[in-house]
């Protein structure tokens, strides 16, 4: 059985025991959708969005210092839209349409079909375009000190911009 069919199968499954969900997406954590089955949603947004998500909630737990992401959660009026890291390089994302009632069991399912999911796509090489988890969020850009600039270009002769004419 191809690493396709498996997802399909365990996101499929996902739905028909959890009928509070709407819909699914599974995307790299770069943003690049992989596969959805959201009826009115634009997936390839989402997708986006929820790397965006992860992003900030992976920066946020590195920042205090209290554990691994988990999960990110959006509850609204109508409903949440839950994101779980699914193995090295991909995202499971879940809207849900009815209020966080009963998250915590959720969560443990969705959790589990994360990991499988993931594990099958790690297997597979992962998603296309994505990087990994630990390479995604590595030290920000660090600024060069003028110090270390060749001469020519600490101290230009003539200066490289002028005022336009009024």
């Amino acid at each position: 059985m191809d690493a396709d069919t498996v997802v399909g199968t365990e996101l499929r499954g996902l739905r028909r025991r959890r009928p509070e969900i709407a819909g699914t997406v599974l995307a790299g954590t770069d943003g690049l959708l992989i596969s959805s089955d959201l009826p009115n949603t634009d997936a390839t947004h989402l997708a986006a969005l929820a790397a965006a998500s992860f992003g900030l909630g992976h920066r946020v737990a590195d920042t205090v210092q209290c554990g691994e992401f988990r999960e990110s959660v959006v509850c609204t009026t109508a409903g949440c839209v839950v994101t779980y890291p699914a193995g090295r390089t991909a995202l499971l994302t879940l809207v849900t349409v009815s209020p966080a009632e009963d998250l915590e069991a959720l969560h443990e399912e969705a959790r589990v079909v994360a990991r499988r999911a993931g594990s099958v796509l790690d297997r597979r090489g992962g998603a296309v375009g994505a990087t990994s988890i630990q390479d995604a969020h590595g030290p920000l850009a660090v600024r060069t000190p003028m110090a270390t600039l060749p001469a020519q270009l600490r101290h230009s002769s003539r200066p490289t911009w002028r005022r336009p004419p009024i």
